[in-house]
């Protein structure tokens, strides 16, 4: 064994001799690699050389500890420092102390702000490097399909642009602090439910994935450079996401063009070898894959030594990139890290991302001597799971409010409602049976699914609360395979909002006074679903509640909270509310990590306590503190809304500022807010949470917003919207291009025809011409700060790939020919200007470039492989090759441009090589290929030493590996065939002087023969071997007899340390 074994007996004896973080001052004489100004390549060529198999497997895997969440143990004989990832995107999480709690990346993404989203990062960056770590497990770019997603709050909201974009400043911030940021979770990962089970089996066409799902992480991975990347629980279409090879290599790599490591979410490795081969590099929560696993699939060949080179070459690579070799460790987890700045950053960010959706002139609130201020409800700062952030003081609405308000406004405070669940069956003597007397509902039984036919079995009920169990629910009825419905009519014994939920397995629908208020019919383990609806005391509704088990659990419940629902809580805040000025009721959704909603109701008796309160006292205003859209049954009886989602630690003095008027609301929705769960896209119970073992993303582009616009359903309130304490208007719009390179323009003016400051975000939406496409899609966005009576003008740049959609035939970007609508405006239903972009041609803009390999040598008769390259401004776009003039034997790959074969005889050729996009556009390179003879083959000795060999390293054939002397064994690392050209080729490589360096102690690696004097070795008349290109001699550094030592080029000498013996 020449490569391996060769490594770690150079290390012998410096076990023990490095910190984890080591001084690069004490470490540089045993470890080249560390404090040296070469570059990175090199470096981790190097360090790569050296590493036993054993040391590289401990690169790739890493398990949690009680301060970081994950850990990759130190490798201190070889200077290689631990490296420490913590969640999370909203800061430093683990509940550590000392930190600054800010607010949910969701309230970031409100405010439409990419400097404040930088400046979220920045901090999000320092306190992770004050606390000791060295990879930041954020920002989460996945959208926000439904409502109900657990982790909504961790987002940056629906749309691809927005989230693209916002990412992309987190990104900045955080690595800007000189910590890896990691984005996640790559991909298609939108629910809880199943998470990181077979059941959470994607199921999502190919121009959905491209254009929606994608996006996001293109932008952050092209314009944000993270250092990593999370592959996700879901499986997608067929693979785990962390063994599936198009979207880790196919898509990330080769699409995006990717170059960091990829982590597997805690949990998320399935396999050893599919993983590794996929593009993931490192496990995250165990060792179960990447340890033993990975060492057999790599003695069985499953897993190749070079793709496990790979792997650990990308963590070095950027762990040099960030400077964990070369510099001091600093940071502790008990250092306190939060500053009076990142409080303040936190404030801000809270403060813009607040968005203000109803006012009819109840805010700004006046602090008037003499008034009174009633705060009543629950709020919520932060949301659970990885993303939860520890707070070591809180500033509560109520404190916030009070200091604000000042001595002479009296504020005081009441709970009213605890958000926990109130709902009960409903009394019998509320229902009236269909047929027959007495109290209830009929109930009609039929033998299918569908309550098709004629019923099997009636029968009248007092409620609705069964458990059948699998079992018949009557006489003449199945066990599986059946369907009821139930009904009469409800009479309410109060007027108000009333909140009613059917549980069931598998489907239910409730339907009140002719509308379906509650629709989950499908397959489904137990689910609840709740909906809320306005009543009249006395008036009698038709009430129909149908029901169906496939098989299985049976299992239906219909319950309430009735709108004279009261405890002694509600009962206090109503007292409290009437003699109050202003009331200012706080309302949450609790949501984390590990669970979604139910549904998208405010929980427990909330909307009760909003609608008492309200009908006490007209000036009520509700804050609310959630991840995501909740529905607002009782919007109309109340005078302001205000969404603060998760706010953080300062929420209380944020919310007050926006309140009284210190700052004027400026946020945006980055998701839909629907009427009632009904109305989403993910609308039936094969897309949510998934029917047998598969998610079905059939809604396809109709995702978000764009589903409201193409099926004419109305939202509670838009994607983008947000009002102002004043009102803008837009004019002058002006639309310019395609210009030669596909780039257009769109201007319009902004102005604040108020009598406030106050910050608008201007939106930009496009609508392609073709018909069947989605509606329109958001393509750019700006912020602009106005005083009273100022105008602005906003530019928005648009490419041709914002004009394309993806073609699933030729698996690239396209764009259309014609008229592209062009909206601008403040939200995606709030167009005030409107115009057209007109495209003739669609051939702009798309250059294809081929790299040219600078020369080709090859062996006459022996295997040659050589990889051309190619890029496309059009980004994603399928390139086809071609070639010409290669020597009689070679052929190129058309699909991916590698050329292949065995030269037959012996020549030069002059090949030029092309690559075609999906297009038409092409790009070529030429360059000459050399077929040169082969002459003997066998071992090269040492003038030094018989027994003392030139081998290749680890028998790699990455370039640049290095050479070394090593003890004699026989190896292909060992065998070498001088060409007729006097190169020496080893694995179907040449030695070549690093670079073409002409220096004295410039390294000696291999390289792709390419015919330059960097590997030409011309042998002389004393067993010298001089480098044509450097005029230098291949030398063993210090006459070094120890197997390791890498071989150089130095001034001939004539000493025994040049001498060679050729095969």
């Amino acid at each position: 064994m020449s490569a391996a074994v060769g490594g770690t007996l150079l290390m012998v004896g410096l076990a023990g001799q490095a910190d984890s973080a080591p001084s690069a001052v004490a470490a540089s004489a045993r470890c080249p690699w560390v404090g040296t100004g070469a570059p990175v390549a090199d470096r981790v060529s190097q360090l790569l050389g050296a590493m036993s198999q054993d040391q590289k497997l401990s690169m790739v895997a890493g398990t949690g500890s009680n301060t970081y969440a994950g850990v990759v143990r130190a490798i201190p004989e070889l200077c290689v420092p631990e490296l420490d990832l913590e969640d999370g995107p909203s800061g430093v999480g683990q509940q550590l102390t000392g930190v600054t709690q800010l607010p949910s990346a969701i309230s970031a993404a409100a405010t439409w702000d990419t400097a404040a989203a930088k400046e979220y990062g920045a901090v999000v960056g320092a306190e992770q490097a004050g606390k000791g770590s060295e990879v930041d497990l954020g920002p989460t770019v996945n959208l926000v399909r439904d409502p109900r997603f657990g982790r909504a709050f961790e987002t940056m909201g629906e749309d691809p642009h927005l989230a693209g974009a916002m990412g992309t400043s987190v990104i900045q911030g955080v690595q800007g602090q000189g910590v890896m940021a990691q984005l996640k979770h790559l991909a298609v990962y939108n629910q809880e439910t199943y998470r990181n089970s077979p059941s959470d089996a994607v199921s999502i066409d190919e121009r959905t994935l491209q254009e929606l799902y994608l996006p996001a992480f293109e932008t952050a991975v092209r314009k944000g450079a993270p250092s990593s990347v999370m592959c996700s629980y879901s499986t997608v279409n067929g693979d785990y996401a962390c063994q599936n090879k198009n979207l880790l290599s196919t898509v990330l790599r080769d699409q995006f063009d990717f170059t960091g490591f990829v982590t597997a979410d805690w949990g998320a490795t399935h396999a050893a070898a599919g993983s590794a081969n996929a593009g993931m590099d490192m496990e995250m929560g165990s060792r179960n894959y990447f340890g033993d696993q990975l060492e057999t699939a790599l003695a069985d060949g499953s897993v190749k030594q070079s793709t496990l080179n790979t792997m650990v070459g990308r963590i070095l690579t950027e762990m040099f990139t960030f400077g964990l070799f070369d510099k001091a460790p600093s940071g502790s987890t008990g250092t306190h890290v939060s500053t009076a700045d990142h409080v303040a950053t936190g404030t801000e960010v809270a403060q813009k991302g607040t968005v203000l959706l109803k006012n009819s002139g109840a805010l700004p609130l006046s602090a008037t001597k003499g008034s009174s201020v009633a705060v009543l409800g629950s709020w919520q700062n932060s949301g659970g799971g990885s993303a939860s952030v520890h707070a070591d003081s809180v500033v509560s609405p109520q404190q916030g409010i009070a200091a604000r308000a000042g001595s002479g406004v009296n504020v005081q405070y009441a709970q009213g409602s605890t958000a926990k669940s109130t709902l009960a069956g409903i009394p019998a003597g509320a229902l009236k049976p269909a047929s027959g007397s007495g109290n209830g509902l009929t109930g009609q039984f039929y033998n299918n699914t569908d309550l098709s036919g004629s019923p099997v079995l009636t029968k009248n009920t007092t409620g609705l609360d069964y458990n059948w169990n699998g079992s018949s629910p009557g006489q003449g009825v199945n066990s599986s395979n059946w369907s009821a419905k139930w009904t009469g009519t409800l009479k309410a014994p109060a007027t108000g909002v009333y909140t009613f939920a059917t549980t069931s397995d598998d489907g239910s629908r409730l339907i009140l006074n002719g509308k379906k208020l509650v629709d989950q019919w499908g397959d489904q383990a137990e689910q609840t679903r709740s909906a809320s609806v306005s009543l009249t005391a006395g008036q009698s509704v038709p009430i129909e509640v149908d029901y169906y088990n496939k098989s299985q659990d049976s299992r239906l419940s219909l319950s309430w909270t009735p709108a004279d629902y009261t405890d002694s809580a509600i009962t206090e805040a109503v007292s409290l509310a009437r003699k109050s000025s202003v009331t200012v009721v706080f309302a949450k959704t609790d949501t984390s990590e590990g669970s979604d909603l139910k549904d998208i109701e405010l929980p427990g008796d909330q909307n009760q306590l909003i609608a008492q309160v309200a009908a006490a006292n007209p000036h009520t205003v509700v804050v609310l503190n959630t991840g995501s859209a909740v529905t607002m049954p009782w919007l109309d009886k109340v005078s302001a809304v205000l969404e603060g989602w998760y706010s953080g630690q300062s929420e209380g003095t944020a919310i007050a500022s926006l309140l009284f008027g210190d700052v004027n609301p400026s946020g945006k929705l980055p998701v839909s807010f629907p009427k009632s769960l009904n109305d989403v896209p993910a609308n039936t119970a094969a897309q949510w949470p998934g029917q047998k073992d598969q998610v079905h993303y059939s809604e396809g582009l109709a995702m978000g917003y764009r589903w409201y616009e193409s099926k004419g359903v109305e939202p509670l309130f838009p994607f983008g919207y947000g009002l102002s304490y004043t009102t803008f208007g837009y004019g002058g719009l002006g639309i310019s291009g395609p210009d030669a390179h596909g780039d257009s323009t769109v201007k319009a003016t902004i102005t604040n025809t108020g009598s406030r400051a106050g910050a608008e975000v201007a939106q930009l939406y496009v609508t392609s011409p073709a018909a069947g496409e989605p509606g329109k899609q958001l393509k750019g966005f700006q912020r602009v700060d106005l005083k009273p009576g100022e105008s602005k003008q906003v530019a928005f740049p648009v490419s041709m790939r914002d004009l394309s959609h993806w073609d699933t035939q030729a698996h690239a970007w396209a764009a259309d020919k014609g008229n592209y609508g062009i909206s601008v405006g403040g939200s995606s239903a709030g167009s005030k200007l409107d115009g057209t972009l007109k495209v003739a041609s669609t051939s702009t803009g798309n250059s294809v470039t081929v790299s040219n390999p600078a020369g080709m040598s090859s062996l006459a008769g022996n295997s040659a492989t050589l990889a051309m390259h190619a890029s496309d401004s059009a980004s994603g776009h399928k390139l086809t090759y071609s070639a010409s003039a290669l020597p009689a034997g070679l052929s190129i790959d058309s699909g991916t441009g590698v050329i292949s074969g065995k030269a037959t005889s012996a020549g030069t050729n002059t090949v030029t090589v092309t690559a075609t996009d999906g297009t038409g556009a092409k790009g070529s390179t030429t360059f000459v290929w050399s077929v040169v003879k082969p002459g003997r083959s066998g071992p090269v000795t040492s003038g030094l030493s018989s027994s003392l060999c030139l081998d290749d390293r680890a028998a790699d054939t990455a370039d640049s590996n290095p050479v070394q002397t090593y003890a004699c064994n026989g190896s292909q690392a060992q065998q070498w065939t001088v060409g007729s050209d006097d190169t020496l080729r080893v694995l179907g490589k040449c030695l070549d002087v690093k670079a073409a360096g002409t220096a004295d102690k410039t390294p000696v690696g291999i390289y792709g023969c390419n015919g330059s004097g960097a590997q030409v070795w011309k042998p002389q008349s004393n067993g010298a071997l001089l480098n044509q290109g450097s005029g230098k001699c291949l030398d063993i550094p210090a006459a070094s007899t120890e197997g390791g030592a890498q071989v150089q080029i130095y001034a001939c000498n004539g000493t025994n340390a040049q001498k060679w013996n050729l095969p």
